[in-house]
């Protein structure tokens, strides 16, 4: 009897001990999250206090402080799971490392975390490097799209090392990938190095107007696999990398913005063609005082098209220092010569035509005659 006693008390204090252990295991990350928390609002408080003037310093500090307690949070929580048995149960065997969960959870927290300084550096640190070497905006995008690859192939490959996976182990995954990026996966590779090609050779970058199937827009982003252009109808257009190495595109923006806006105008052939030349040259000086983006050097010209059927044709000739700017000069220019002409009696034309009754419907005289 008390030999069947002690076995029964010895599994009693064995559960009462490991309930114990959990209740101050669960306690502890209790006690943590909440010191994490008041830590986090201490700091935020003593160093928001600091940049209360400077408002890019303090986003910038917010987002540190919380991506710093995010990350230590989930620290903690996978601390205090690590040795559980779910954690710890093989999923799937490559070669011989046995992936579970607390692996792949590894590899996604290393991932994430050069995810995150890959996006602090270049949202808070890298602009500031921009900004004392004066480089445009293109240039930034191809330094932050070129850092944030590097970050992430190098997290990748640290990753895999520190799961215990052999990298030399992963030659035969690499040549199946690459028999299917040959055969099955040719459009994609080609749009990635075309890509990599545009950050690189710069045919077009990011903030530059162009033309594309007679679409006019500015490139905002250039992807790994295509490109977002938005047009001046604030739609977003998506196309393939490989589209600006293949086809004509038409780059406003490529090494001189200066650009040459063609306004035509017809008169009536009754108007004094000098008189029409030198009205428009008045509009052209009108303009450039009035918008800084219209130039006088070169210097605005009237080019006498020729004679129409119903019109002497001219086009007036303007450049201007931005080529974003060319439908609003446009416009300008065309209500000033609109009242202008007006104002000095001269007429713009617009096509008439002559109708040549031959012969009509008896009947039909004889009902107008009735009428009448």
């Amino acid at each position: 009897m008390q030999l069947a006693i002690i076995p029964a008390m010895t599994d009693w204090f064995v559960d009462i001990y490991s309930e114990t252990i959990w209740y101050y295991y669960a306690l502890s990350i209790i006690i943590a999250c909440i010191a994490l928390f008041i830590l986090r609002f201490v700091l935020l408080k003593i160093l928001l206090a600091n940049v209360r003037d400077d408002e890019e310093k303090a986003q910038a500090t917010r987002y540190f402080i919380n991506w710093l307690t995010f990350y230590s949070l989930t620290l903690c929580l996978f601390i205090f799971f690590s040795d559980q048995t779910w954690m710890r149960y093989s999923l799937i065997k490559i070669g011989t490392i046995d992936v579970s969960l607390f692996l792949i959870l590894i590899f996604f927290l290393i991932i994430s975390f050069a995810h995150r300084i890959s996006k602090f550096a270049t949202r808070f640190f890298m602009p500031r490097i921009y900004d004392r070497y004066q480089l445009d905006r293109g240039m930034q995008f191809t330094f932050n799209r070129i850092f944030h690859y590097i970050i992430l192939i190098f997290a990748v490959l640290i990753s895999i090392s520190t799961v215990g996976i052999d990298l030399s182990a992963l030659t035969v995954f690499a040549s199946v990938i690459g028999v299917g990026v040959g055969f099955g996966l040719q459009n994609i590779a080609s749009n990635f190095i075309s890509g990599i090609i545009l950050l690189f050779e710069r045919p077009i970058k990011v903030g530059d107007r162009v033309i594309v199937n007679d679409i006019i827009g500015d490139i905002e982003k250039i992807n790994m696999r295509a490109t977002i252009i938005k047009s001046i109808d604030n739609e977003h257009i998506i196309v393939p990398n490989s589209y600006f190495l293949e086809e004509h595109v038409i780059n406003r923006s490529y090494s001189d913005p200066t650009m040459r806006v063609v306004v035509p105008v017809g008169v009536s052939y009754a108007s004094n063609p000098e008189v029409v030349r030198k009205l428009l040259l008045q509009v052209a000086n009108e303009e450039a005082k009035e918008t800084e983006t219209v130039l006088l050097d070169p210097e605005p010209f009237v080019h006498f098209v020729g004679f129409g059927d119903s019109s002497l044709d001219f086009e007036l000739f303007i450049w201007i220092s931005n080529p974003n700017e060319i439908i609003r000069v446009r416009t300008n220019v065309n209500f000033k010569i609109f009242h202008i002409f007006h104002e000095n009696h001269i007429e713009i034309p617009f096509p008439q035509r002559d109708l040549h009754v031959r012969s009509v419907d008896t009947a039909i005289t004889k009902e107008w005659r009735m009428k009448e």
